[in-house]
């Protein structure tokens, strides 16, 4: 994982996947074995790699997250969402709709482009500064027959009276 601070530099490195935002800071093994321990304040983002190595070759990207906006309507189902962080930085993503928008420390976005190195990123409370939902994808499944025939259905208008 890659975790970004606000201050723009980053770490590289590897965290427990239940971490504990209510403690205060996030602990981190870095590449060379040594702990390291991060505030939640000063992370901009936590971004979750396929291949930790490949993001070595590139110091001031190694997320590889070129593209942070959707160019199209996204087709996987969840909240899409604009989040604009605490420096002024906005990313889009793909949320859950479920309660961990509001009991969570963070939000889990699946980033625009999935087939990039990153595939998860978490931005924890206290880097966002405005949230917008910008669509709710997918989320109603069909709606089932209830199965009345038109006898039992009630009629909008009455019947015309025969002329006599």
């Amino acid at each position: 994982m890659i975790v970004r601070k606000l201050s723009r530099d980053w770490t590289a490195g590897y965290a427990d996947s239940e971490f504990d935002p209510g403690s205060g800071e996030l602990e981190l093994l870095d590449q060379a074995g040594k702990v390291l321990r991060i505030g939640w304040e000063q992370i901009k983002w936590i971004c979750y790699l396929r291949d930790l190595a490949a993001s070595a070759g590139d110091p001031a990207n190694p997320e590889k997250l070129l593209q942070k906006r959707f160019r199209t309507r996204p087709r996987t189902a969840g909240l899409w969402l604009r989040i604009t962080l605490s420096d002024r930085d906005q990313i889009e993503g793909i949320a859950a709709n479920d309660a961990s928008l509001v009991k969570g420390a963070g939000l889990m976005l699946t980033p625009p482009d999935t087939r990039s190195n990153t595939q998860r990123v978490f931005v924890p409370m206290q880097a966002i500064e405005s949230l917008e939902v910008v669509g709710l994808i997918g989320a109603v499944g069909k709606r089932q027959a209830t199965g009345r025939s038109d006898e039992e259905q009630a009629s909008l208008f009455p019947a015309e009276p025969e002329a006599e």
